[in-house]
């Protein structure tokens, strides 16, 4: 009975809860849907999305984990052959620099990983 109460414990835990901060990864790209791929962020460290800009042309996009007294810096990064001017914008939480549509599966998410542990509740 107590295993199951702690797995359901364990479960509605708020993602990044258990101390690990995970953020999605994107090269530098020009497309503002990069596929992206989950990282673990250091203790010092906040998910970013970098977004660069040159006169004329498409803005380009990274995304990652940045030391944390980078948030807002501006620097030059050469893509394509091009200089950009990237600002690292910050965000502080577990995966927040995903894509802005995904935000609102969250409650969708918490009420998957709760289903499990009510059921193996009704079981014990």
């Amino acid at each position: 009975m107590v295993l199951g109460w702690l797995l359901l414990l364990v479960m509605a835990l708020p993602p990044g809860a258990t101390g690990i901060k995970s953020c999605i990864f994107c090269e530098l790209t020009d497309s503002s849907n990069c596929p992206g791929l989950l990282m673990s962020c250091g203790d010092d460290e906040d998910c970013f999305t970098g977004q660069g800009i040159a006169p004329g042309l498409s803005p380009i996009i990274n995304k990652g984990c940045v030391e944390s007294s980078w948030c807002g810096h501006e620097e030059p990064v050469t893509y394509q052959g091009v200089t950009y001017s990237l600002t690292s914008n910050c965000c502080y939480g577990h995966l927040c620099n995903r894509a802005p549509h995904l935000t609102g599966s969250r409650m969708a998410g918490a009420i998957t990983c709760l289903a499990p542990g009510v059921l193996l509740l009704g079981w014990l």
